[in-house]
């Protein structure tokens, strides 16, 4: 980001004096002003670029204690009773005071802000410069150091091809004046021994940005004790601002926003997140992710990295999709089966789908539903199975590729062996376990008994394990059941309606079953989906897994298996049971005294209206609009209740965050289980409704907006969280796309009549054409053959025959009613079409897999850069350090300075930045 105008101004008064360049004294004079030259700049410069708030006490916002020095890091919220104060409040306020006592120990400063009258209390917390320096040591945080990275050459054919994908969209990026490019800079893990490396401003408060802060307090906060010295038993386990939050001792803790996001707000990060990402004038435009990651941390970085990465990768099967739909709807009048089904005079008079009331109808009355039913069932749908399976693994490739370029961009690639701690709330699990053992480390350590509590595998752990499995086993049975039940109403309920005189209800059965049990499964998606994530939280914490990952994939897991048949059930139910058991109109297969239910021409109409109904009314309707409004109808009553919002733009900032609405634990794992289900509709069922990934499309366009308006505007700033990876939620989508190969091959082979219509063309027909199908694929049924209590009326009622959708034998034969031996072809040859098909698109996408390196060459070439410069100046340096002293300073410090010379090319300064390296220069000669 270019200085401003006044920190350029003040580069003038920097005078280099090499008048005596050619003794020693002169130049090291000359290497010091150009150090500090470029200190002058880069203060600047790093400060716009990685916190976005230069000199934030001239625009209002209290960042600051009282002294207007030491910046606010972190917020912890408390209340107090003035009166009616219990033993339990006490306790509270004495813990209290015990874990904030400790944080003074550990060098961090706080400041109270207490108001009488007021519910609410604050305390805020600074990091002082020492304190930042001893954690990120000891939490092996990657800082910059002073070699800037080289441009990498594209050294493949997957690295030129992404080039040009980058190319491409690099017409809906971001004006670079409003949004300057971030540089990337090698880093090495931090070492106070070994500040010579790093990239250090003048002002050194400046070298740690916000994140970093936050991050660094928020580990200090998770490992403080709240019990005194003198108290016994399990003090050792009583740490960690979690479990005080989670016991009423604080209401909330977070880290401030930097700044206002509305128009008359000054300049800051916030706002410029606002303006060029969260609002939907750049519904367009590429997303800022490397000030998104500075802001808000890795963590959620990533998920909008990914989000926005698998948006844009939906643009090509949306148009695919849309042209597959083009495609039927343009031959629908061409199409000789809807000519066929659609022609009053062939006379095709239908056998009645009901025991009573039904009537005998004729073809030609659904002549709707047969076009309908072509628009998504065309020799195009196998085509675009197959493409969007290919596209699928295409996409998890090149994500992988993506990922990794991220992981060296923002300093994750190292990050897991190196970073992740236990859990405070293991140790406190750990701490109930009746198993001890002798004392091995200091963590959950009895030190009276030299022993520690454990968890045994075969006593504890396994047997946990297998009944958290029992127990999510036990749940899908309970899934399935409420489907198998909503199935069996719909049966019950439409023969009782049935046998009703009125009618009004008769004729009206099958709407009223349809609407009626469509909100009672509703009902149950939404009881279940309570309760799925209440008992998939209580299983995880049985667990009682180590660090925080572990706990995040395990209770992912569970809860994306529960959610998986919560809402695909009756997806599978349509596609591959509805009207596969009916038996023939002479014997029906009957349940409860009951038919079973019958697909009105195909199913695949009624899974793609399905489909259409669950995939677009929750995507679009339930997720946007409530994530849109709801978040800020809780802020606005939450701010009606807040005793300080008559304070409005006077309010300190720490009250006013207070008020914003807290993102919680479970946050952006909705956020991943949205889009999780979203993929599973987009790639299971894509070859019943192909439009899918055009509605995918267009939900995250909303998606994403309205995501980033949440973070930016109506949620609290969370601690940045660091995460090398989307975590297990990449194996899910890697099981959805295999997966999607089997449903996909089942739909086309045995829900859609495409191999019914080519097996017609290759062996039956006579011209190799459709002609004479719609006959063909009915058979006879003699209408005296119905039992004799079954009466049916209707404007057909005098009939002899009627036909019905099935290979059976004719009335006429001795076999009557007794499958064909073209049904058993057509069963064969859809069996082998699923193998083939299956194993077909696997070759492929094995071959694709295999041809796509997972990390980018040109990723791989900076990455040995940066492991050999970094290197190669730590052995310089300590080499001229035993030999010279103060001389080795004395060049680190040029190395230093010269090395950041082509951060600043191109910008107001740099001429003179140049003219003061080659004075350096002509000083040693």
């Amino acid at each position: 980001m270019m200085a401003e105008e006044g920190g350029l101004l003040s580069l003038k008064s920097v005078h280099l004096n090499v008048d005596d360049g050619n003794e020693q004294n002169g130049k090291s004079r000359v290497i010091k002003e150009f150090a500090d030259l470029i200190s002058t700049l880069e203060s600047e410069v790093f400060v716009s670029e990685y916190t976005g708030d230069v000199e934030d006490e001239e625009r209002g916002r209290q960042l600051f204690f009282k002294d207007e020095k030491k910046r606010i890091d972190y917020v912890l919220v408390w209340s107090r009773k003035e009166t009616d104060r219990h033993a339990k409040d006490i306790q509270k306020e004495k813990e209290r005071e015990t874990f904030e006592e400790n944080l003074r120990e550990e060098g961090l400063i706080l400041e109270e802000d207490i108001e009488k009258g007021r519910v609410e209390q604050y305390t805020k917390v600074h990091v002082p410069l020492e304190v930042l320096r001893r954690y990120a040591e000891t939490m092996k945080i990657r800082m910059p150091i002073n070699k800037p990275p080289e441009d990498a050459p594209d050294l493949g054919i997957w690295d030129k091809v992404q080039t040009i994908w980058t190319r491409l969209v690099q017409l809906f990026a971001l004006d670079e004046y409003k949004v300057p490019h971030l540089k990337k800079r090698f880093t090495h893990v931090f070492d106070r021994d070994k500040r010579y490396l790093f990239y250090i401003p003048d002002n050194e408060e400046h070298f740690f940005s916000h994140a970093t802060r936050s991050r660094i307090v928020d580990y200090i906060l998770r490992r403080k004790e709240y019990k005194n010295k003198e108290d016994t038993g399990r003090r050792a386990y009583t740490f960690g601002i979690k479990r005080l939050l989670a016991n009423g001792t604080y209401l909330a803790a977070y880290p401030l926003h930097e700044g206002g996001w509305k128009a008359h707000t000054k300049p800051n990060i916030r706002k410029m997140l606002y303006n060029n990402w969260a609002t939907w004038r750049v519904w367009y435009k590429l997303q800022p992710l490397d000030y998104i990651r500075v802001y808000f941390g890795e963590k959620i970085g990533l998920y909008f990295a990914w989000l926005g990465y698998y948006t844009y990768s939906l643009i090509l099967p949306s148009f695919i999709g849309l042209l597959v739909f083009l495609y039927g709807i343009l031959t629908v009048n061409s199409d000789t089966i809807c000519d066929e089904s659609c022609d009053p005079n062939n006379s095709f008079i239908m056998c009645p789908l009901c025991d009573k009331r039904c009537t005998y109808w004729s073809l030609d009355q659904i002549c709707l539903h047969v076009k309908a039913t072509h628009m998504f069932d065309n020799g195009a749908t196998v085509f675009f199975a197959i493409f969007m399976s290919v596209w699928a693994v295409f996409f998890l490739e090149f994500w992988k590729r993506e990922e990794k370029r991220i992981q060296f961009l923002w300093d994750l690639k190292n990050f897991e062996q190196e970073e992740e701690p236990p859990r405070p709330e293991y140790f406190d699990r750990l701490a109930q376990s009746p198993y001890t053992r002798m004392s091995k480390t200091t963590h959950g350590t009895n030190s009276h008994e030299g022993l520690e509590h454990f968890h045994p595998f075969w006593r504890r752990k396994v047997p946990v394990f297998l009944s958290s499995a029992s127990i999510m086993i036990g749940m899908l049975l309970v899934a399935i059941a409420a489907i198998v039940g909503i199935v069996f109403y719909r049966i019950s309920v439409l023969a009782a309606l049935y046998a009703i005189d009125d009618p009004v209800v008769y004729q009206n059965a099958n709407l009223i079953v349809t609407a009626t049990a469509a909100v009672i499964n509703l009902a149950i998606i939404f009881i279940l989906d309570f309760f799925y994530t209440k008992l998939a939280v209580i299983l995880t914490d049985w667990e009682c897994l180590r660090t925080q990952s572990e706990y995040d994939n395990s209770l992912t897991l569970k809860l994306y298996v529960l959610q998986f048949v919560n809402y695909y059930s009756t997806l599978f139910y349509i596609a591959f049971f509805k009207g596969r058991f009916v038996g023939s109109p002479a014997r029906p297969v009957t349940f409860i005294s009951a038919r079973q239910e019958e697909c009105q021409g195909s199913c695949l109409t009624e899974l793609c209206i399905q489909l259409a109904i669950v995939f677009v009314g929750k995507q679009l309707i339930q997720n946007n609009l409530l994530e849109i409004y709801l978040p800020r109808i809780k802020r606005c009553v939450k701010k009606k209740m807040n005793k300080s919002d008559g304070l409005k733009s006077d309010v300190r900032p720490w009250v006013k965050d207070y008020t914003l609405e807290a993102m919680g634990s479970m946050g952006l794992f909705n956020e991943y289980l949205e889009m999780m289900i979203q993929f599973g509709f987009v790639t299971l069922f894509v070859a019943a409704f192909p439009l899918a990934p055009f509605f995918a499309l267009l939900n995250n366009i909303i998606e994403l907006r309205a995501d980033a308006n949440k973070f930016v505007t109506q949620y609290r700033r969370e601690m940045a969280s660091r995460t090398a990876t989307i975590g297990i939620w990449y194996e899910i989508l890697y099981g959805l796309s295999r997966f999607a190969i089997v449903t996909n091959a089942l739909i086309i082979a045995f829900t859609s009549s495409f191999i019914h219509r080519e097996l017609y063309k290759a062996v039956y027909s006579t011209d190799g054409s459709l002609h004479g199908f719609v006959n063909h694929s009915l058979s006879y049924f003699a209408v005296s053959d119905f039992p004799i209590s079954k009466n049916y009326s209707g404007r057909y009622n005098g009939t002899e025959i009627c036909r019905y959708s099935d290979y059976r034998e004719p009335p006429w034969t001795e076999n009557k009613y007794e499958y064909t031996t073209q049904y058993w072809t057509v069963v064969a040859v859809q069996f082998i079409f699923v193998v083939v098909f299956e194993n077909v698109v696997i070759f492929l996408v094995g071959i694709i897999a295999y041809l796509i390196p997972d990390i980018p060459a040109k990723v791989k070439e900076q990455m040995r850069r940066e492991a050999e410069i970094t290197n190669d100046m730590i052995l310089r340096t300590e080499l001229a350090r035993a030999r010279g002293g103060q001389d080795a300073d004395l060049e680190a410090l040029q190395r230093s300075a010269i090395g950041k010379l082509d951060e600043f090319s191109g910008s107001p300064g740099h001429e003179m930045i140049e003219l003061a390296a080659h004075r350096i220069a002509d000083s040693e000669s």
